[in-house]
């Protein structure tokens, strides 16, 4: 799945079992497969679902309705990531009364970077669940957890509650980006799949501007109302969409497979080819097992897992989550001259129109490309913040010289949000899918899932306190360093995959080439 910027993980298309449902033309002869997969045998599997040529028909509506209809999730895990940002600041306040108790900023640490346990702790089990279960009927069952976690939240008696609240929302958006990714590939076709892929990044951001906006001009109270009416406006309306063709036809449930595919395609569409399709490579799969062991100790499968695990490394240590959900407390700390409430909205609807132009950009300029920029251009404004910090510590926040410097914290944060949304918000979890063979990427994606979501908690739960400890503009340097290193890794380590086919790009982590022309191979 493409990963919010927050470190989301996306449960990758299996070709053997999930193939791309675009196909409308004449299926292929049964010697044309046998060849297709032989040809390729050498890396481990058949991409023939991922380089045969096919045809495009049928309706797209449908598919734009039902995957808007899951991106709903999506906008409820963005709301509880930028809850942070305009309610933690109010209720540490000294005179905050929108709870019966008081909220050390300790505490409010720890409630702002709970939901990153929480949706760790789902990343392995929420896959076999979703397999077990189907994706509709997982992404319904978890509007009772986040209805449930937010009901905690606004009703909160005690900081003990409000955690638990927090925990358990936590769960529930960190399972949302691992199901309705995975749903959304597996109902579209080949010609809209990037598109409609691209809406759950986008309505993650969506999701955390309205935390700005709604958070910082309504109440406490009435902003965790809303937040809890989310998921079950989602649950109601996705009640009504298919369940995954791909899914039904694994459990052997074909009759409704084909249902499903004509709701999404449309009556004239040619189902049954697409059907048999799935039919076959379903049954291919139960048929030709792939070792794991055998897979994972390749040398290119350790290559590609050292470049996943470090590009999420760095996307967390870059201090992206630290920013987001402490935008408010860094504007009101360096004293700018916009108010922090309009500050921060602004950084939200700057986040949201850079994540919708990096999904136009990232397959014209290519993804080496944007993390370079990315890591250098967060490099600098990290700098920037940590000169503007430092020199309020040493001259005083009332200084002219620091007064004159007000607009740079604003410029600083927009260009940084600007630059990681571009490059390091998405593009790690789109290499992670494309150097890995599909026989480890549910094992890489998964434990990414949960290095990312680990290394966002400690980053916000650590980020006040080491303010505190080395000083704030100490704390942006360092994220200045790490991204510096990040910039270095990428430029010597990270391979350019834009248009390259899956054995260019497994050649280029080291394997020997192949012998045979790879006709059947077409560009990514």
């Amino acid at each position: 799945m493409r990963v919010n910027l927050f470190g989301c993980f996306r449960k990758r298309r299996n070709p053997e079992t999930e193939p791309l449902l675009g196909e409308a033309g004449p299926s292929r002869t049964q010697n044309e497969q046998t060849q297709a997969n032989n040809g390729m045998a050498e890396i481990g599997m058949s991409q023939a679902a991922l380089v045969e040529p096919r045809g495009e028909g049928g309706r797209k509506l449908p598919q734009y309705i039902a995957a808007l209809t899951a991106t709903l999730g999506a906008l409820a895990a963005g709301s509880m990531l930028g809850w942070s940002s305009p309610v933690i600041f109010k209720i540490t306040q000294a005179n905050s009364t929108d709870y019966d108790f008081d909220v050390s900023q300790s505490q409010g640490d720890w409630v702002s970077s709970l939901i990153n346990l929480g949706a760790a702790a789902v990343c392995f089990p929420i896959g076999l669940i979703m397999d077990a279960l189907g994706r509709k009927k997982t992404m319904l069952c978890l509007v009772a957890p986040f209805t449930l976690g937010w009901l905690l939240i606004t009703f909160a008696t005690n900081v003990g509650m409000l955690m638990a609240g927090r925990i358990i929302t936590g769960i529930a958006g960190g399972a949302f980006c691992v199901t309705a990714p995975a749903y959304t590939s597996e109902i579209a076709q080949d010609s809209i799949r990037g598109t409609l892929g691209s809406y759950f990044q986008l309505m993650i951001t969506v999701g955390i501007l309205f935390s700005y906006v709604v958070g910082s001009y309504t109440t406490v109270f009435v902003f965790n109302i809303l937040c809890t009416i989310i998921p079950i406006i989602f649950g109601i309306v996705f009640f009504f969409m298919p369940e995954s063709p791909n899914f039904l036809v694994v459990k052997g449930r074909n009759d409704e497979a084909k249902d499903a595919l004509i709701r999404l395609r449309g009556r004239n569409y040619d189902v049954d080819s697409e059907l048999d399709t799935l039919i076959n490579k379903a049954e291919e799969a139960k048929n030709n097992p792939v070792s794991f062991l055998s897979a994972i100790t390749k040398k290119t499968a350790l290559k590609a897992i050292l470049i996943c695990y470090a590009l999420m490394l760095f996307q967390q240590l870059s201090g992206i989550n630290a920013v987001i959900f402490n935008t408010s407390a860094i504007f009101a700390s360096a004293g700018a001259a916009i108010p922090s409430a309009i500050a921060t909205i602004i950084i939200g609807v700057i986040q949201v129109v850079a994540t919708f132009v990096s999904s136009l950009v990232v397959d014209k300029l290519g993804r080496r490309v944007l993390l370079l920029f990315s890591a250098l251009v967060m490099c600098v404004c990290s700098t920037a913040l940590g000169v503007f910090f430092f020199m309020q510590g040493v001259h005083g926040p009332e200084s002219s010289i620091v007064q004159s410097m007000s607009w740079l914290p604003l410029l600083s944060l927009s260009l940084f949000i600007i630059a990681f949304s571009l490059g390091f918000g998405p593009i790690p979890w789109m290499m992670a899918g494309e150097l890995c063979l599909i026989d480890i990427k549910a094992f890489v994606g998964s434990t990414a899932g949960t290095l990312n979501w680990l290394l966002s908690f400690t980053v916000t739960s650590t980020f006040n306190s080491l303010n505190k400890s080395i000083g704030q503009g100490q704390v942006f340097w360092m994220f200045a360093g790490i991204m510096l290193v990040g910039f270095l890794f990428i430029f010597f380590v990270i391979p350019e995959t834009k248009g390259k086919s899956v054995d260019e790009i497994q050649i280029m982590l080291g394997a020997e080439p192949q012998t045979q022309s790879n006709t059947n191979t077409t560009k990514k």
